[in-house]
């Protein structure tokens, strides 16, 4: 017997999101990693900035395996939330709006952050 009023226990591993729900998420999370990446773009920058030594410094810090996988995640925030922006102003617009546009928009943004994240690192990298 349920009783009104009380609340409801939501187990959140049984829900499953619709495609558009999880790039809006991703989009979300992206923002949010963008802004946290703040203090450690203005170090290096500022390092860089002072001189040779600093420079050299910058530099060996932005070749430290940890700061390559930080630089991998942080370019992927970039490109999903570039292209996940771009589609939420064209739906802004009434462009895919329909449920069988806004999925494949949703798709074309997931798939398309990773993929040009490795073309971007592939040209950089190697």
């Amino acid at each position: 017997m349920r009783r009104e009023g009380r609340p409801v226990f939501l187990n959140l591993l049984k829900i499953r999101l619709p495609v558009p729900g999880v790039a809006s998420i991703a989009h979300r999370i992206s923002g949010v990693l963008l802004f946290l990446a703040i203090p450690l773009f203005l170090f290096i920058f500022q390092r860089s900035l002072q001189g040779e030594a600093g420079y050299a410094e910058a530099l060996a810090l932005l070749r430290h395996p940890l700061v390559m996988l930080i630089s991998l995640v942080l370019l992927w925030s970039l490109l999903h939330h570039w292209l996940a922006g771009i589609r939420y102003l064209l739906i802004d617009v009434d462009v895919g709006v329909e449920r069988t546009a806004a999925r494949k928009s949703a798709w074309t943004v997931l798939i398309l952050a990773p993929v040009l994240t490795v073309i971007i690192l592939g040209v950089l990298w190697l």
